[in-house]
């Protein structure tokens, strides 16, 4: 390096990963609504656009009765944030639902409350991690 120069030290900026994932353990849900496929997938698409958030594929199963007991429910979104799922399990009439998003666009929390208000479990715990760098 010539006498005059200096050395010029250049970093790379590391685009900001904004994520946010909440989730939620629903416990007491209606017998009615736990099972039922169909009322489950479209809380899982109201949620996503509640969220402002943007659906790119949907999978649904309905599993298979338990002892006389009706099969629980998944339905997952795979978002262009990232994901939505939903699970149930009848016999416990118990769920779970699980948001994660990236970007600042979406509204992670708006989403759960909407499933939350849908569901109407008698109690629930809630989480959140901040998914960010």
């Amino acid at each position: 390096m010539p006498k005059n120069q200096v050395a010029v030290q250049t970093t790379k900026q590391i685009p900001k990963v904004i994520g946010k994932h909440v989730y939620a353990n629903l416990y007491g849900i209606d017998s009615g609504l736990i099972a039922n496929l169909d009322r489950l997938t479209t809380v899982v698409i109201k949620a996503a656009q509640v969220g402002n958030m943007h659906i790119l594929e949907l999978v649904t199963k309905k599993f298979s009765s338990l002892n006389g007991v009706e099969g629980g429910v998944s339905v997952i979104a795979l978002i262009e944030e990232s994901h939505i799922a939903l699970h149930t399990w009848p016999e416990s009439m118990y769920a779970t639902v699980d948001i994660y998003t990236c970007g600042a666009k979406s509204n992670a929390e708006l989403a759960l409350k909407y499933v939350i208000d849908e569901l109407k479990p008698k109690s629930c715990k809630i989480g959140t991690a901040d998914r960010g760098n």
